[in-house]
C-alpha cells in the first residue's frame, strides 16, 4: 500500500468509545420508535399522544438508569478479573497457560504476530511487578455512567419533539420518522468513520438495520 493511501485510524475522544456512544443512542432511539410507530393517526387524539410521549420518555429514563448501573457493575467485574488474571500470570508455574492469558489480553491482530519467547518476556517482566490490586470505581466511571444515561434519554427527544410542536398528528408522525431515519443514518456514518470504511454505505445499512430492529421489537410486543 502506498504511504499516501494509508488511512490513519480515528482517534477516540471522551470517556465512552465511539461504538458505545452509537450503541446507547440506537438503544434509546429504537425504544422511542416502538412507541411512535404503533400510533394509529386515525384513532389517536392529543391525550393518547401525550400518554405515548410520557411512556416513551419514562421507558428511556428507566433504560438509561439500568444501562448506567450495568456499566458500573461490568466495569467493576472487569477490574476484579484483570487483577485475578495478572496475579495468576505472576504466580503460576504453568508458563504455557500464563502465556495464553497474556495473549488473550492483547488485541488478536497483535497477539497473532507475537512469538512464544516474546510472550515469555512479558510473563517474566510481570513477575517482577507487585501483585495487582483490584481497582475501585473512580469518578471517571461514574461520569461515564451519567453520560450513558444522558445519551439514552436525549436520543428520545428528537423523535418526540414533532408531536409537541406540530398539531397535525399525521405530519408530526412523518416528521418524527424522518428524524429517526436521519439519526440512524448518522450513527452508521459515525461507525463508518470510526472503522475506516465507506460512511455513506454504513449509514444506509444502519438505517435498514434499525428499521428491522424496530419492526421485530414491535412484533414481539415491545
Amino acid at each position: 500500500m502506498n504511504q499516501d493511501d494509508l488511512q490513519e485510524p480515528y482517534k477516540e475522544r471522551g470517556l465512552l468509545n465511539t461504538e458505545d456512544r452509537v450503541s446507547e443512542i440506537l438503544y434509546g432511539l429504537i425504544m422511542a420508535l416502538t412507541f411512535t410507530c404503533t400510533l394509529s393517526i386515525t384513532k389517536s387524539d392529543k391525550t393518547i399522544v401525550n400518554d405515548m410521549l410520557i411512556g416513551a420518555l419514562g421507558c428511556n429514563i428507566a433504560w438509561g438508569i439500568v444501562d448506567a448501573v450495568m456499566y458500573l457493575l461490568t466495569t467493576l467485574t472487569d477490574n476484579v478479573r484483570e487483577a485475578t488474571v495478572f496475579n495468576f500470570v505472576q504466580k503460576t508455574k504453568d508458563t504455557e497457560k500464563a502465556r495464553q492469558f497474556i495473549s488473550d489480553a492483547i488485541p488478536s491482530t497483535i497477539a497473532s504476530v507475537l512469538q512464544p519467547d516474546e510472550l515469555e518476556v512479558i510473563r517474566k517482566n510481570s513477575s517482577k511487578m507487585p501483585p495487582a490490586e483490584i481497582k475501585r470505581l473512580d469518578s471517571k466511571n461514574f461520569v461515564t455512567a451519567v453520560e450513558i444515561f444522558v445519551l439514552v434519554f436525549l436520543s428520545t427527544l428528537p423523535v418526540a419533539l414533532p408531536f409537541i410542536f406540530i398539531s397535525d398528528l399525521n405530519i408530526a408522525l412523518r416528521t418524527s420518522n424522518s428524524i429517526a431515519i436521519l439519526m440512524m443514518f448518522s450513527c452508521g456514518w459515525i461507525l463508518g468513520k470510526y472503522a475506516g470504511r465507506k460512511r455513506f454505505l454504513m449509514g444506509i445499512m444502519m438505517s435498514l438495520i434499525g428499521a428491522i430492529f424496530v419492526v421485530i421489537t414491535i412484533a414481539l410486543g415491545g
